[in-house]
């Protein structure tokens, strides 16, 4: 065998190896695309490298681990942001923050993604050292931080799977709920009942209890028979999305002023004035008493449905 031959035998191998990785990184893809912002608009001493460090770390720990045994391609990751606002510098390694945390989900046949979660956790407290690993471990506590991002990625994978199929969350908010339980203990906000009525405590709570089911049944109704159907039937879609608000009301009925509530239309607002603007005058008149009811807050937004 000529030396010319052997060359091209482990050029050959070597290609064939970095195929491999390369298909391999694409058809079993980790669940999230995390983009992480990590912003110190009042602090004024702390070491900014520390903060790019916090961002570069979290991005990581939230993208490159596997939160699911099933498998992804790369375009079926979920699109999600956290943006990590430090509001005051509590010693050289803790930090007082809040955190806004987005995702969504495309909707079929369209371009457009549909918002599945929207909220705002104030109750923070992140204990960071520069160039700090984060690890994860579902039978204790390793730290608060990945405590923290380890529930929202399972929150935000479980509503995406609730917005497929029936409760199809189940498990990753039982991964959530158990997030809940072993930081029951710790001394900063969120993870109790008694540190208010909107944290992480009573968001899970709503999630895992049964008397809030038909808050779920809505969350599938409104977007795998409604959003994902408006392609082919844009009126069936909107009259399946009117549903799903039917639901949420016997909800809020049955529960006044649940987390759950909000939650939904927090994420929802906008996209329903858009859906609703090109409605019938009767489907509007309908679905502005609906949504205003459950949601007043906003309700002079929904007013605008009527307006366009």
């Amino acid at each position: 065998m000529t030396s010319l031959t052997l060359l091209f035998q482990n050029f050959m191998r070597k290609l064939l190896l970095v195929l491999s990785i390369l298909i391999s990184s694409f058809t079993n893809a980790q669940e999230l695309n995390c983009s992480v912002q990590v912003i110190t608009p009042q602090l004024q001493t702390a070491d900014p490298k520390i903060f790019d460090d916090m961002k570069k770390t979290i991005t990581e720990f939230m993208n490159n681990r596997k939160w699911t045994g099933d498998t992804y391609s790369q375009n079926e990751r979920i699109e999600c942001t956290f943006l990590i606002s430090i509001t005051k510098e509590l010693s050289s390694d803790k930090y007082q923050a809040q955190l806004t945390i987005q995702s969504n989900r495309p909707v079929f046949n369209s371009s457009y993604n549909s918002p599945l979660f929207n909220w705002v956790d104030k109750d923070l407290v992140i204990e960071y050292a520069q160039y700090q690993t984060l690890e994860f471990n579902e039978n204790a506590v390793t730290s608060e931080l990945s405590s923290l991002l380890s529930y929202y990625a399972y929150i935000i994978i479980g509503l995406d799977y609730d917005s497929f199929s029936p409760k199809g969350g189940t498990a990753f908010f039982a991964k959530a709920q158990n997030i809940v339980n072993l930081n029951s203990n710790s001394a900063n906000k969120g993870w109790k009942a008694v540190d208010g009525l909107h944290n992480r405590y009573w968001l899970i709570e709503n999630l895992m209890n049964t008397k809030y089911d038909n808050g779920r049944t809505a969350f599938y109704k409104y977007h795998r028979e409604g959003m994902d159907k408006m392609y082919d039937d844009i009126e069936n879609g909107r009259k399946a999305i009117t549903s799903s608000f039917g639901l949420l009301d016997k909800l809020n009925q049955d529960n006044p002023n649940s987390m759950y509530i909000q939650v939904f239309f927090k994420a929802k607002v906008d996209e329903i004035v858009n859906i609703f603007s090109q409605a019938t005058p009767t489907e509007k008149t309908q679905v502005i008493n609906l949504v205003s009811k459950m949601d007043a807050a906003n309700s002079s937004k929904y007013q605008k449905i009527m307006k366009q």
